[in-house]
């Protein structure tokens, strides 16, 4: 940054320098352009290819450099060369010369920009990356904006460099032929205010709504091919239709509930998904009860005495089973009625934008909504079919703790289930073709996970790959072939297990809903394609959850859902509702807890973002000492020179609760600042937020200051004895 910014600064002096000496404004005025018209003439009939090489290289440098005097280098090129071969002349040069200020700019002080002030830009940046030409075609078509600041501005924002250059060239021409047709007539032409006048203003005003009106035109067009494909009915008999009863499906028939819409509910399987089934609840019970003898066996960190509790895994089920029970009217279909939601059971299938078959009848309603949910991901590996395996939907099935578990995966469902079956009796392997386990997460949290998997004799492969399932015989149990990913290392092995957990992630559920049918496009990785609305190419039918991604979290569902209901039931040309990711958090509930929001350390330097590093240590918290829970940390990235936050990890007890101060932050654009502010309750895991502020903020002491401050002070204590 600071080579970058001594270039800046070379650059800004040089320019500065060839001003004031050059005074290249005596050159480029109306009275020393009629003086010089005929020399000129005569140069460019004299040598007519050298003269337009000369022209081009001197308007594009003047336009690089930001030099002054655009209009009439471009009364010059119509003077001279006349209207055709000036114009050419000018509108490439022009283009050439912005392309090349558009790439100085971005060079010099993208960087910084985006690091300082992205959390203001991050509506800019998504309306450049959608929009970005229509944009920059509005701007260059109206004349009374600088040029120059195009250039140097729209290169902070996130516009490609090729769509700048097309859409520059497009833009500029109509002023372009303005001046270069004036040109021409450089006789008749007594000011610069001769040129433009109020109606040639107006009309390239209205020239410059064009693209603006173009893009409503377009979109207008587009919904209408699709109404001349898929007529919309005169009337239909519900406002929306809802395709899946998980997190996403259930919140998003809430609030259409809520608003009194006529909602449809359309359920394949168990109301409340995956979350309430098979995710989330189950998980979290069984975690629960596996850190329960955790933490009897370790009774004696506290000064108690080690206790080994017997566990009887089938009453270890039977409270899973009992949780699910207890939340599950929550997610019932007698809840659902009772606040106005038509409940189905059956598959659903769309039939057209306007209709969902369901159970051989078919329903018509002016928008849908999937949200269908994703299962878990099972390879193709040899031999996988010969043997049985589980799943996180599946695991709950076991009556016995396996003696010997393999969990193939170490994202976070498989360290989740991989450090609770061990806590309850299993001797566990973890395979992941990753180098470290999560890894998502930074290396600090990978390597502490770790060591404390192996202290929990939780056996760890990491860096191999999976070959294929070998079945089990009379003489051997089944068994997975494994080879080794580190460089240099070709070793393979075979890991034993009597039960295999599969746990590479899930994939979206978009099998037979009709997707194909409507032209609905899904993404590489199996999720719908919608956009920043959650809309798909029919504004009418959206999706939401986990078959829309980008995150598979059941909070991410919920913010979702509330999102594509409204986007659904109320969406207009002037007003819809985006979604905005930047402070979506996630906990991975291994113990110790994995939260994090925002940035990573890797996601940073990858967007090479310039940025600090605080770490606060859970050693150093009075309630993790009293705890005997002092594994972790806090670490918080913060845009250099600034107090503003670009991602936390909290690794710890209580991490996804204690996270949670750092993403109202995030979203609210406060910084540490704010967080050290803030009175906590002492003593509490939250306090360790302050104190990583606190950590910040001494980091961030001016030296100078404290050394004044010092001789204040003596000042203070000596001066009355001095006086004295």
């Amino acid at each position: 940054m600071k080579r970058r910014s001594t270039i800046a600064a070379l650059i800004v002096t040089a320019v500065a320098l060839c001003i004031v000496v050059f005074d290249p404004g005596q050159y480029l005025n109306l009275e020393y352009l009629r003086t010089q018209q005929r020399g000129l003439e005569a140069l460019v009939a004299a040598h007519p290819v050298r003269a337009s090489l000369i022209a081009f290289a001197v308007y594009t440098g003047a336009t690089a450099l930001s030099i002054p005097g655009a209009i009439v280098m471009t009364l010059a090129a119509g003077a001279v060369f006349g209207l055709l071969w000036g114009m050419i002349i000018v509108s490439f040069a022009s283009t050439v010369g912005a392309t090349i200020a558009f790439l100085m700019s971005r060079y010099l002080f993208h960087g910084f920009v985006q690091a300082r002030f992205g959390h203001r830009l991050r509506l800019i940046n998504r309306g450049m990356r959608n929009d970005g030409p229509i944009y920059l075609l509005t701007l260059r078509l109206i004349p009374v904006i600088p040029y120059v600041a195009i250039n140097v501005l729209l290169a902070l924002t996130s516009i490609r460099l090729r769509d700048f250059y097309l859409y520059s060239q497009i833009g500029m021409l109509p002023a372009t032929l303005v001046y270069v047709n004036a040109g021409t007539q450089l006789a008749d032409i007594d000011s610069l205010r001769d040129i433009i006048s109020p109606d040639v203003l107006a009309a390239l005003g209205l020239l410059a709504a064009f693209p603006l009106l173009a893009k409503v035109l377009i979109a207008a067009l587009r919904g209408w091919r699709l109404r001349q494909t898929w007529p919309r009915p005169a009337a239909v008999d519900r406002n929306v239709i809802v395709i899946g009863a998980g997190s996403a499906g259930l919140v998003a028939s809430l609030v259409a509930s809520a608003v009194k819409a006529r909602v449809t509910l359309i359920e394949a399987s168990r109301m409340g998904g995956d979350c309430l089934n098979t995710g989330c609840v189950p998980s979290k019970a069984f975690l629960r009860i596996a850190h329960q003898v955790h933490a009897a066996r370790h009774a004696g960190q506290l000064g108690l005495e080690d206790t080994e509790i017997p566990v009887s895994f089938a009453g270890v089920m039977a409270r899973v089973r009992e949780v699910i029970a207890t939340i599950e009217p929550h997610d019932s279909e007698a809840r659902y009625r009772a606040m106005g939601v038509e409940c189905i059971r059956g598959h659903a299938r769309l039939r057209s934008p306007y209709e969902v078959e369901v159970n051989g009848q078919r329903l018509s309603t002016r928008a849908i909504i999937i949200a269908t949910g994703a299962r878990p991901f099972v390879p193709d590996l040899p031999g996988i079919d010969s043997i049985r395996y589980l799943t996180s939907d599946s695991v709950w099935s076991l009556s016995e703790c396996p003696e010997r578990l393999l969990v193939l995966g170490g994202g976070p469902i498989g360290c989740e289930l991989a450090q609770g079956f061990a806590r309850l009796g299993s001797r566990v392997t973890v395979v992941e073709m990753a180098p470290r386990l999560l890894p998502r997460e930074g290396e600090a949290v990978s390597e502490l996970l770790a060591h404390v998997f192996n202290d929990e004799g939780i056996a760890l492969r990491l860096h191999f790959r999976a070959l294929a399932f070998r079945p089990a015989t009379d003489d051997s149990p089944a068994a997975l072939e494994i080879e080794s990913q580190a460089l240099g290392d070709a070793s393979r092995e075979f890991i034993e297990f009597d039960e295999v957990i599969i746990a590479l992630g899930r994939r979206a559920n978009v099998d037979g809903l009709g997707l194909e049918s409507l032209g609905i496009g899904v993404n590489e990785n199996g999720t719908i394609e919608v956009n920043d609305q959650l809309q798909t190419r029919f504004p009418n039918i959206l999706a939401c959850g986990d078959v829309a991604g980008p995150h598979q979290f059941t909070h991410a569902a919920s913010y979702q859902a509330s999102l594509a209901s409204v986007n659904a039931l109320f969406a207009n040309p002037l007003k819809r509702f985006a979604a905005d990711y930047r402070a979506m958090p996630w906990c991975t509930f291994t113990d110790p807890q994995v939260a994090r929001v925002g940035l990573s350390e890797a996601e940073a330097s990858e967007q090479r973002i310039n940025y600090e590093l605080t770490v606060f240590n859970l050693s150093d918290l009075d309630r993790a000492i009293a705890d005997g829970e002092t594994r972790g940390f806090v670490r918080v990235l913060t845009a250099r020179g600034s107090d503003r936050i670009l991602g936390v990890t909290v690794m710890g007890a209580h991490a996804g609760d204690t996270i949670a101060e750092f993403v109202l932050a995030m979203k609210h654009n406060l910084g540490l600042k704010r967080i050290l502010d803030a009175v906590h309750i002492y003593p509490t895991f939250a306090e360790a937020n302050r104190l990583a502020a606190g950590q910040w903020r001494r980091a961030h002491a001016s030296p100078g200051m404290l050394s004044w401050l010092e001789r204040f002070h003596r000042w203070r204590r000596e001066g009355r004895k001095q006086a004295t």
